[in-house]
């Protein structure tokens, strides 16, 4: 095998280049297509990516599929295996390489930092390397490319990712105690670990400020619908003229998993924004029940797309210096629901989506700056109620083996 002397790949010197890309058709039938360095279809995906849109996946999980996959064919031509002949040992080597190797950026773009916490927000920006969940999800999509594969019998005899060896053979939950959760009993042998993260919200303070920086109604009404229903931000895109009511104060959308439409409650200001948005929309603009909700300003009119509402809601956080995500507006509805006292923890499940309640209590979790501020006001109520000090001995002065400890000095 080329680059292999007994069975280590030499990954120092190994150079992959970024040949072959992810072609966007407009085709509905064939979204995304993988071709190589001449300009050639890879079959072997066009058929994978075939699947995935018969089982009901979108557009976006295709393109997202497909670009695993891109990084997976340029490390094969660079060692030069065919797809199907890969084994084990270049499964393993593909993933040191894309753990260690730094991220490509475009030409003119400065270096990415090594993933500083911002001092606003105290997210870290994105590392030079690729992060642990980019790992995860290309060797899930990579054991399912080949897994289809094999059992179409068009690819290897063995998986190159396979499962943890211990699990592979065995039956799922075997030996579960009842009394338990399930957890995940089966998982890739090269995926890496990933840490539990907590969801980060939007301070109140916060969000106001971000919302005076909003230029116009359209995304005044974008935010507000947002932050009020807990809709993702590519499922509150796709809405339509006809899926507001803002009698019942309704909007509804498409989920992103199930795919199925779910009215959503929002806010009245919500609706109000949307209002002035709509008359101020220039005349040419539809605005019929199956023309999307959401068009540009400027030049055209086009249907605002994800990557445009994004661009805008960066704009407004650079005013503070912030990097919030237009899904961290998601994780501050879902706060602000889940910490209602008057509102059930299974109703946040429902407007939120969640297969789970499990992933609904996440949001019962405090913000470091919360408890910091509750406990600081509890030894203050502890203070002001006349409760003894820590330092005094029933309320009667200091105790003089503190004051001792404090001062250096000997207790007399």
């Amino acid at each position: 095998m080329d680059g292999v002397e007994g069975g280590q790949r030499d990954l120092v010197t190994l150079v992959v280049d970024g040949v072959g890309a992810v072609v966007d058709t407009d085709v509905i039938w064939e979204p995304y297509r993988l071709v190589d360095s001449g300009g050639n279809v890879v079959a072997a995906v066009t058929g994978f990516l075939q699947e995935l849109q018969a089982s009901g996946r979108t557009a976006a999980t295709q393109r997202s599929y497909a670009l695993d996959l891109l990084r997976w064919f340029r490390f094969l031509w660079a060692v030069d295996v065919s797809w199907d002949r890969a084994t084990r040992c270049e499964a393993r080597d593909f993933s040191r390489w894309l753990a260690l190797v730094d991220k490509p950026r475009p030409l003119g773009a400065a270096a990415r930092p090594s993933g500083t916490a911002n001092p606003v927000t105290g997210k870290r920006t994105p590392g030079a390397k690729y992060a642990a969940s980019t790992l995860a999800h290309s060797e899930t999509v990579l054991r399912g490319f080949y897994a289809f594969h094999l059992e179409a019998g068009s690819g290897p005899i063995m998986n190159p990712f396979p499962l943890v060896r211990e699990r592979a053979g065995g039956r799922a939950h075997s030996h579960h105690n009842p009394m338990e959760p399930f957890g995940k009993e089966r998982s890739g042998r090269y995926r890496p670990r990933l840490a539990q993260r907590v969801p980060r919200r939007i301070p109140d303070e916060r969000f106001n400020q971000i919302f005076a920086q909003l230029r116009c109604d359209r995304d005044r009404a974008l935010v507000a619908f947002w932050v009020s229903t807990g809709a993702r931000a590519a499922e509150l895109l796709g809405a339509r003229g006809g899926d507001v009511d803002p009698g019942q104060q309704l909007i509804s959308v498409v989920r992103k998993g199930s795919r199925a439409v779910q009215q959503l409650p929002a806010c009245a200001d919500a609706f109000v924004w949307l209002r002035l948005y709509q008359s101020r929309l220039a005349s040419g603009v539809p605005q019929g029940g199956d023309d999307p909700l959401w068009w540009t300003g400027r030049g055209t009119p086009r249907p605002l797309s994800y990557h445009a509402a994004r661009a805008m809601f960066t704009r407004a956080n650079q005013a503070l210096g912030a990097n919030w995500s237009l899904h961290d507006l998601r994780h501050t509805a879902a706060y602000r629901m889940a910490r209602d006292p008057g509102l059930p923890l299974c109703d946040v499940q429902w407007v939120l989506g969640h297969a789970h309640l499990s992933t609904t209590q996440l949001y019962l979790t405090p913000a470091p700056t919360e408890v910091i501020t509750s406990v600081l006001a509890h030894h203050r109520r502890r203070l002001d109620s006349g409760a003894p000090s820590d330092l005094t001995a029933g309320g009667s002065g200091y105790r003089s083996e503190s004051l001792a400890a404090l001062f250096s000095k000997q207790t007399p």
